[in-house]
């Protein structure tokens, strides 16, 4: 399941998203409104976590905004404003939950079990690229039928590059979705990550699927099919 994180306070977001990544989960973090909905609108999110007090646009407006497009991302507000007529106001515009700060990160964990049962059923699951099949929910790859154990980070890697077919993705665009970090030119923890990734994904099959692109970053060509 790949979430969308919007929330100004980073030590926050990043707790989060940590947490929420050894749970198996993608987690991409953004700190203001007007980013996170630019990520909603293209990063083919199965759910968004939304605060509302943001930099940018307002979380209620970030969410007017997200429908206006015709993005149809579930959405959960996760705020400090926690009068009744904001939560009132925030499932009318329509959020599916909202969970009031602070909270457990536990409870917070059973709000995205909840939202994934109700919806899973609405969005794709499984990704396919030729003889490469992603399952989402079981968070397992395989290839031409034979399954490939990869380690939560490689799958979040390979989930990035399968989602965005025919286009390269930088380095510098991996680092901050896969790591929430800004890329340090001097790191070879890509180079690292991809290498055992192609060992496991290209190594024993007949048509390589991950290449790189000298100087710009890494691609998957082909026709992606979503189920």
């Amino acid at each position: 399941m790949k979430i969308l994180l919007i929330e100004d306070e980073e030590k926050l977001g990043l707790f989060i998203s940590k947490a929420l990544e050894e749970s198996g989960y993608s987690c991409e973090l953004s700190t203001n409104g007007s980013e996170g909905l630019e990520l909603a609108a293209i990063g083919g999110f199965d759910l968004i976590l939304l605060d509302i007090m943001l930099p940018g646009q307002d979380g209620f407006e970030v969410l007017k905004n997200l429908r206006k497009f015709k993005i149809e991302t579930p959405v959960v507000f996760i705020s400090a404003l926690n009068e009744t007529e904001h939560v009132i106001k925030g499932l009318d515009l329509g959020a599916v939950d909202y969970l009031k700060k602070p909270f457990d990160i536990e409870e917070l964990k059973a709000r995205i079990r909840n939202v994934s049962r109700k919806f899973t059923g609405k969005r794709a699951t499984i990704l396919s690229i030729k003889d490469l099949e992603l399952d989402l929910v079981r968070r397992m790859v395989s290839r031409n039928g034979v399954e490939i154990d990869l380690s939560k980070r490689e799958f979040s890697i390979l989930e990035l590059l399968v989602r965005n077919t025919n286009r390269v993705v930088s380095k510098t665009e991996m680092t901050q979705k896969i790591w929430n970090i800004e890329f340090d030119m001097g790191s070879n923890v890509i180079e690292v990550h991809m290498h055992q990734l192609r060992k496991k994904v290209d190594e024993h099959a007949t048509e390589k699927l991950i290449e790189t692109q000298v100087g710009f970053g890494y691609l998957i060509r082909g026709e992606l099919i979503k189920n």
